[in-house]
């Protein structure tokens, strides 16, 4: 039997409960399939663990972490803590050694989901959206100097290479060659941005060279937000810096009709470190505690490592599940309008998982 070692890493706020209800639909997947099994190891890891220790997670359990074959993340930040101290601490401290280059937020309007915006079906709202994972506007470089003076400077310096663009180019020519439209939008800033993404846009061109099959155009990231609101189907894949991904994908995931729905894969392709698996909604402390958060995102991202580690009809089969659990308005959370609780549609998830009719 294959037996996958998974790090679980609840984290803060609300990303304790998603990741608890994760886990069970993964032991529900592992059980209706037979084939495989989990080893999961949980770590205290986040905000708690700052305020004992003054670290959010031990300097040498990163290489604890790299005999993981998969990391499932559910979130960090909690309000007593500076924000950009629990994202470099933790999540960013993962990602970045672990060179998770590649980010795919994949968004779609899911069965029963009705979206904010009138019009629009589920055949006008499939998008994959790359994110480069690893330099751009979030390389960590830069810093403040002459504090509390009134000459004070902050610098954050956007770092783009001709390696890392390039490699998450052809991630993302790769991603839309798979894709039925074959088709890909790059996103850039390069009217303003005149030499990082100037690269950008240039790299783009040279990548396209080796996927003829691909269609492609380029975007402005504002005029991006316009056409993501006004023309959905004119877009399918999408790539676009660590920065302009970042907000994009939030909005794509409230036009898909809720950010508590979207899930996230933070890739390392090579398969040199584990990958990382997680909801993008954050750790929610204004409903921690309550039994209303919103499991599904969580779901989504464990089909996403299931895939990931090619047991491909068992991620399949959980959102086959997933499908017909937000096709139940019974079993909605408040973030969709409804009344559910975590535990009733995990429970809904679990036990369409072991059905013998999915």
């Amino acid at each position: 039997m294959r037996e996958h070692r998974i790090a679980a890493i609840p984290g803060d706020g609300i990303g304790v409960e998603v990741v608890r209800a994760g886990l069970q639909a993964l032991d529900a997947v592992a059980q209706r399939d037979g084939g495989f099994r989990f080893a999961v190891k949980a770590f205290d890891w986040g905000s708690d663990h700052y305020k004992l220790h003054g670290v959010f997670m031990p300097a040498d359990r990163l290489d604890e972490l790299k005999r993981f074959d998969a990391i499932l993340f559910g979130a960090v930040g909690a309000p007593d803590v500076p924000d950009h101290l629990t994202l470099w601490g933790l999540r960013l401290a993962i990602c970045q050694p672990f060179d998770q280059y590649a980010n795919i937020r994949p968004t779609r309007i899911l069965p029963g989901v009705r979206p904010p915006l009138e019009g629009i079906s589920a055949a006008d709202l499939d998008w994959m959206i790359v994110r480069e994972n690893s330099e751009g506007e979030y390389a960590g470089q830069g810093g403040r100097s002459h504090k509390g003076l009134p000459e004070e400077v902050a610098t954050e310096v956007a770092i783009f290479t001709r390696a890392g663009v390039t490699r998450i180019m052809r991630f993302a020519f790769e991603t839309a060659q798979k894709r039925p439209r074959r088709k890909l939008t790059v996103v850039t800033k390069s009217n303003a941005q005149r030499y990082g993404l100037v690269l950008w846009d240039e790299i783009a061109a040279e990548v396209a060279a080796d996927f003829p099959d691909v269609s492609w155009d380029k975007m402005l990231v504002d005029a991006m937000t316009i056409r993501m609101v006004m023309h959905p189907a004119s877009l399918d894949t999408i790539v676009a810096t660590n920065l302009h991904a970042d907000i994009l994908s939030d909005l794509a995931a409230a036009l898909a009709g809720s950010i508590g729905i979207a899930p996230t894969a933070n890739l390392n392709p090579e398969g040199r470190f584990p990958s990382m698996f997680e909801p993008i909604h954050g750790s929610a402390f204004d409903i921690t505690g309550k039994g209303i958060a919103n499991p599904i995102g969580t779901f989504w991202s464990a089909s996403l490592m299931l895939e990931h580690l090619g047991e491909t009809a068992a991620a399949e089969r959980l959102m086959r599940a997933i499908e017909r659990v937000t096709g139940d308005p019974a079993l909605h959370t408040p973030d969709l309008g409804g009344t559910a609780t975590t535990s009733q549609v995990t429970d809904g998830v679990v036990q369409a998982v072991l059905g013998d009719n999915l």
